[in-house]
Formats: structure tokens, C-alpha cells, sequence
């Protein structure tokens, strides 16, 4: 009988990038594939796009630290979505549950766990995230990035893994990057990529420091939804919301990237051996995970770090300058990073889990 596999995980690509590493060797293999996630996140976006994978969308709601009128209205949301979870498992009995995370996930976890399906999930950052804390109970694995991981979860639950790295990034191609841009060889490519969603504060910092950016390279600017300025029309400097089929060749034709300091994007950048700018997201804006995450890259000497806090036109060109001259140095670094294993671990486990 053919074997089945739902797959969930949203809210930012952050959460949906590991389970697009995945879902294409499960497909390969013949498994049935589907999909949970929310009614107009990234994901529902992102999962489109690849045939053969059901896409069922559920009513989620966020889980915030800080206080919003919208945490009165989003626990019933919560509840509805657990209970469409648990339709939608029972209806389509998969042989296990795979999450990587995000608020979507915690709906999704608890209807497995009520049909008795077994449920493995992925943390990328250093510490655990709201949404894994709250699903620990209800999960037979969590498959860890950083080994350090496992001194915040239960010893018999956490299995380090390493980093997934999407196949497909692997095989970029500069030359279609260059094409795409319309940029030259002979002048270095900076590529700044602030998250999904964008951030503000780079994108001004970037943009304020433009012309004298522009003197020493050409700039590849991924802004985030609603983030293009389209009044700036410069020679070597192209903007985009967002970037998918072309990021593998943006990402290879790319010298240096300045980018926040998720998990799976700073480890992909690590993989492609891309010398890296990490400004992570304050503990103001954050739980402090890509803090942790930005600090864990410098000591073993893959990137610079400029906090938020510090952000100016001046620490960025200083900085950038800095990286661009040392590059060989971060890249030999790098050389030393043994992360290949990481996908087929995580396809082993699965499987192992499955009933």
C-alpha cells in the first residue's frame, strides 16, 4: 500500500524551506504528499508551485510575546484549526507527520497526536521557538541545526541532524544570474536579503549608503513584501519583493551577502560557502534566536556581525568594506563545514517513524 506523508509548517519561508527540501524525495519515492498549512501565508504561495502535493489550508492564529488585541480572537482561531487538523488527518490517514515549525504548526501537531499519528519536527535555531515548546509533548523527534541545541530539550526526544540544504540551490548557475540582472563580471555582486518579510531598517541603511555601495559593486536587494522603491532607478542596483526560482542563481552569482540571521537562510549561505554580513533581529523584535544564531557563526569564523542597535550608513559600508577585503579568510572557514548528511538523516528518521 502506497505510503502517505503531510507535511506543515508556515509563516515565514524560514518554516516552509526545510519541508521543500524534503518533499521532493518523498514524491520520488512514490509516497503520497500533502500539505497543511494557513489560508494566506507564505507557504500556501511557496507549496503551489510543486505538483503532486494537497494543499490544505486551515484557520490559524499567531502566537505573540507582546500584547495585541488579536490574542483575545486567535485561541479560538487555534481551536478551529486543530479541529480541521483533525479532519483532515483522519480523512487522509498519513503514515507520519513531518512540521518545521511556525504557529500553523501547532494546530496540526495536536490533530495528529488526537488520530495517533507519529509527528517529528524541525528546529533550526539555536534555542527552541514558542511553537516547538508548546508541540514537545506531542512529538516522537526534533531534529536539531546546532548540536546545542539539545541542551534545551529532552535528551530522548532531540536528534542533532545538521543543517538541510534545499538540492536545487546547489545548482545555480552565475551566468544566468548575471543575464537575469544584466550585470557584468568584471564588479563584485552584493546580494542583501533581509527575511522574507523584508526589513525596513536594512532596506533605509542599504539605500542611504547607495552611492558609495554602488562604487565598489553591484547590488542584488530582496526587500520583503511592499519593499521596492521604485523612484530608485541606478545602474547596478536591482530590487525585488522576493526571489524564488532564480535564488540559486542569484545565490551563486553572488560575492558577499548581507542578510538577517535565520537558521536555514545563514546555512545555506554556509553551504554555498558566501561570505556573510548577519544583522539579526533584536530581542525588541524577536526572542533573540538570531542573536544566538549570528554568534554561533562568528566564533567558528563564517561571517561578520553588526546588531541592529549599531545599524548606520556608516557601521554598513565599514563593515561590508571589511568583509569583501577578507572574504578568503571567511570562505576557508567555511571550507571546514561537513553538513552534506543532514537531508538523508532526516528522510532515515521519518521513516523510522512511520507507522
Amino acid at each position: 500500500m502506497k505510503k502517505k506523508i503531510v507535511f506543515t509548517g508556515g509563516g515565514s519561508a524560514g518554516h516552509v524551506t526545510v519541508n521543500l527540501a524534503l518533499i521532493p524525495h518523498f514524491l520520488h519515492e512514490g509516497w503520497g504528499v500533502e500539505y497543511i498549512g494557513s489560508e494566506n501565508g507564505i507557504e500556501r504561495e511557496l507549496i503551489s508551485k510543486l505538483k503532486g502535493v494537497h494543499y490544505h489550508s486551515i484557520k490559524t492564529g499567531k502566537l505573540r510575546r507582546y500584547f495585541d488585541w488579536n490574542n483575545v480572537k486567535d485561541p479560538f482561531r487555534v481551536v478551529q484549526g486543530i479541529f480541521q487538523s483533525f479532519r483532515i488527518i483522519q480523512k487522509s490517514k498519513p503514515n507520519v507527520v513531518f512540521s518545521k515549525g511556525g504557529f500553523v504548526s501547532v494546530p496540526v501537531i495536536l490533530g495528529s497526536k488526537l488520530n495517533q499519528i507519529p509527528v517529528l519536527t524541525h528546529e533550526s535555531d539555536l534555542t527552541p521557538g514558542l511553537a516547538n515548546k508548546i508541540s514537545m509533548p506531542f512529538v516522537k523527534k526534533v531534529c536539531t541545526t546546532f548540536p546545542e541545541t539539545e541542551k534545551h530539550l529532552s535528551s530522548k526526544k532531540a536528534e542533532y541532524v545538521g543543517a538541510i540544504v534545499r538540492d536545487e540551490l546547489r545548482h545555480g548557475n552565475a551566468t544566468k544570474g548575471y543575464t537575469y540582472c544584466n550585470f557584468i563580471r568584471e564588479k563584485p555582486v552584493l546580494l542583501i536579503m533581509g527575511g522574507s518579510m523584508g526589513s525596513q531598517k536594512i532596506n533605509k541603511s542599504v539605500r542611504d549608503s547607495l552611492d558609495e555601495l554602488l562604487s565598489n559593486f553591484q547590488i542584488v536587494h530582496i526587500c520583503g513584501k511592499g519593499g521596492v522603491d521604485s523612484s530608485i532607478k541606478k545602474r547596478g542596483y536591482k530590487q525585488f519583493e522576493y526571489i524564488n526560482e532564480q535564488l540559486p542563481d542569484m545565490m551563486h552569482m553572488a560575492d558577499i551577502v548581507i542578510s538577517r540571521a535565520g537558521s536555514n537562510a545563514i546555512f545555506e549561505f554556509l553551504s554555498l560557502k558566501k561570505p556573510m554580513l548577519l544583522i539579526p533581529l533584536s530581542k525588541e523584535a524577536s526572542r533573540g534566536d538570531q542573536i544566538l544564531n549570528a554568534e554561533s557563526f562568528k566564533k567558528a569564523g563564517y561571517c561578520e556581525v553588526l546588531q541592529e542597535e549599531e545599524l548606520s550608513k556608516d557601521s554598513l559600508t565599514k563593515t561590508i568594506k571589511h568583509l569583501y577585503k577578507n572574504k578568503e579568510n571567511y570562505i576557508n572557514k567555511m571550507k571546514t563545514y561537513q553538513g552534506e548528511k543532514a537531508l538523508s538523516k532526516v528522510i532515515k528518521l521519518i521513516k523510522n517513524e512511520a507507522i
